[in-house]
């Protein structure tokens, strides 16, 4: 059993102590947190398993670390302290540990990260033996891996794109969607989450690896955003009311420009309400699902629609984004000690896990 611990128990966290606990060859031997109301719990309890796991939360990094576990899933944010996760990060490579996370997006087509970053990473590997594997939460494989093994089923492609469709009520977390993307606020209000280059930013990664893994030159990454607002006003369940003429729906793409065209498209479709914008791509059951689109010969669609924590989308798709991270712990051991993207770890079957509780 691989010794593995987690790093942060918000909504990435939660699922990887589940997926940690569920995996054959893992042993949860930590929990580290940061709120102080947190340690001391219990790692079942703070991951909603209904059962106690017997690992209390620490906030003890130093002797977490001191302990040499051989895999860290670090699910603490990065969206607002870059600087600091990648601090982190480094910190448990150069213990020796294999580090898998969602939160450095520099490093989703980790060969054109930024070199400061780059080089930081492969210090760490050369001076403790670990490695670092990072894939998205948006969900990673679903603009990467997926669109990648579709594309392989079309005889001619004119477009990939890879769509997030969320009814964004499902989300637990009111601060991202009323000021990160800005539900609920006025229509002249600037959504950080379009400002000019951030979704580059994020999602540019996953547009250049695809574009590296088919072979093609990405000429330029360009952003579009369309907002609509609501009609009337509308009560949720998790966040209370949105006012009628505030932003009720937000629809941006990351598009690779090839030859003048658009031809690698990351799209985020995501409403408050789903009177609002009811002409733009809808999920099949109004709340949420990831789509893969080859606009080719044949057109082929995929739709993927994921639930946990009680029927919750936006749960489910964060927990697939975390067994696709979990799942290449074993692998990352076994491999030569490095800096690894989507296109090297390979996404396996979930051996030993059926009807594994």
């Amino acid at each position: 059993m691989l010794s593995t611990i987690v790093w942060g128990t918000g909504n990435v966290g939660r699922a990887a102590i589940r997926a940690v606990d569920a995996h054959p060859a893992l042993e949860l031997t930590a929990v580290l947190v940061n709120n102080p109301e947190k340690v001391g719990s219990d790692a079942g309890a703070l991951a909603g398993l209904g059962s106690d796991l017997g690992i209390t939360a620490t906030a003890d990094v130093d002797a977490v670390l001191a302990a040499r576990p051989q895999a860290v899933v670090y699910a603490a944010s990065g969206d607002i302290r870059p600087d600091d996760a990648l601090a982190d990060i480094v910190r448990a490579i150069r213990a020796g540990a294999v580090v898998v996370t969602p939160s450095l997006y520099a490093l989703y087509d980790q060969l054109n990260a930024p070199p400061e970053m780059r080089e930081a990473v492969l210090a760490a590997v050369a001076e403790g033996g670990g490695s670092l594997f990072v894939s998205g939460v948006d969900p990673g494989w679903g603009n990467d891996v997926l669109p990648l093994l579709v594309s392989g089923l079309a005889g001619t492609i004119d477009v990939i794109r890879c769509q997030e469709i969320f009814d964004y009520t499902t989300y637990d977390q009111p601060d991202t969607v009323r000021y990160l993307v800005g539900m609920g606020q006025p229509m002249d209000y600037e959504p950080p989450m379009i400002a000019p280059t951030i979704p580059t930013m994020v999602w540019g990664g996953q547009i250049r690896l695809m574009a590296r893994a088919l072979g093609v030159q990405i000429d330029e990454i360009r952003e579009t955003h369309e907002r609509r607002a609501l009609d009337a006003t509308v009560t949720t369940t998790r966040m209370g009311e949105f006012e009628a003429g505030t932003q009720g729906a937000l629809r941006f793409e990351v598009q690779g420009v090839i030859e003048g065209e658009p031809r690698i498209v990351i799209e985020h479709v995501t409403r408050i309400h789903p009177s609002c914008a009811p002409d733009w791509p809808a999920p099949p059951d109004g709340e949420g699902a990831h789509r893969v689109v080859i606009e080719g010969r044949p057109r082929i669609e995929v739709t993927v629609e994921a639930a946990d924590e009680g029927g919750n989308r936006a749960a489910g798709g964060n927990a697939t984004a975390v067994g696709r991270l979990v799942g290449a712990i074993d692998w990352l051991v076994d491999a030569d000690p490095g800096l690894y993207d989507a296109l090297d770890v390979p996404l396996r079957p979930a051996v030993g896990k059926l009807g594994r509780k």
